[in-house]
């Protein structure tokens, strides 16, 4: 009897974080999954931009582990969601909500913000080397051996900023150093399986001064897609969320008006 009642709670508070607010019930609800070396906190500035205008926002988990398991966790979230859903990814996220998405029926625009948009077989690093211009790798501190095998990935602390925040105040982008979630290299190298940008329409945005995903490349992504709208934003980091959070709200409310 215990466990059922304490089950039932669960769901009850499940449900209660799910739902949309009740000033929200004729939008959307925004999911946002964040990239590697960033975390949830990346979004603060898009969130306050949606809430403010009265979307419901729910920033997903993302473990950045591998594609297919951080999809499944993301699909777990939106499959809770009453109503449709604007699925936001960013960089490594954008790859994440390309399979979240896939059989997700209340998925209704997919937008990509900095993020990779891979086709069946591609992959992050596969994308990123596609077109000259990205300065990641000798960035990167010496990799983290996994007790249970892989590697884990990190930024140098001491070059976050320019190369993942450049036009982030110097002391916001050594806080976001300190506090970068790492990602797994083998998911780095996982291969894309259902690629949800095919049947459902999507938004880009990014930075012309990206030095992470080369601005080629996501331009390429977003054309092959057929977006039904690029937005690239002048001097912008691989951060563009952070660094321009109106613009990133504003396009995300855009997609969530034309449903």
């Amino acid at each position: 009897m215990k466990k059922t009642l304490i089950a039932g709670s669960l769901a009850v508070l499940a449900a209660g974080f799910l739902a949309p607010a009740a000033e929200a019930q004729d939008k959307p609800t925004v999911v946002l999954v964040h990239g590697a070396f960033a975390d949830s906190s990346s979004w603060n500035g898009v969130i306050a931009a949606l809430q403010h205008d009265g979307y419901r926002v729910v920033a997903a988990p993302d473990n950045l582990r591998g594609v297919r398991a951080d999809a499944d966790v993301v699909a777990d979230v939106v499959k809770g969601i009453a109503g449709p859903v604007v699925l936001v990814g960013h960089s490594y996220g954008g790859s994440v909500i390309s399979e979240a998405a896939e059989g997700a029926p209340n998925v209704k625009a997919l937008v990509y913000v900095a993020a990779f948009a891979p086709e069946v077989g591609e992959t992050a690093l596969g994308l990123t080397g596609k077109f000259p211009g990205s300065t990641l790798a000798p960035t990167l501190a010496p990799p983290v051996p996994l007790a249970g095998g892989g590697k884990d990935l990190y930024i140098r602390q001491d070059r976050f900023p320019a190369q993942f925040a450049a036009d982030v105040p110097a002391a916001q982008a050594r806080l976001m150093a300190a506090g970068q979630r790492p990602v797994a290299e083998a998911a780095l190298s996982e291969p894309s399986t259902a690629p949800a940008w095919k049947h459902v329409p999507s938004w880009f945005v990014y930075g012309d001064a990206d030095r992470n995903i080369p601005p080629a490349a996501m331009k390429f992504m977003a054309q092959r897609a057929g977006a039904r709208e690029t937005l690239v934003v002048k001097g912008a980091s691989h951060v563009v969320m952070v660094s321009h959070p109106a613009h990133v709200a504003e396009l995300i409310e855009r997609a969530a008006k034309a449903l």
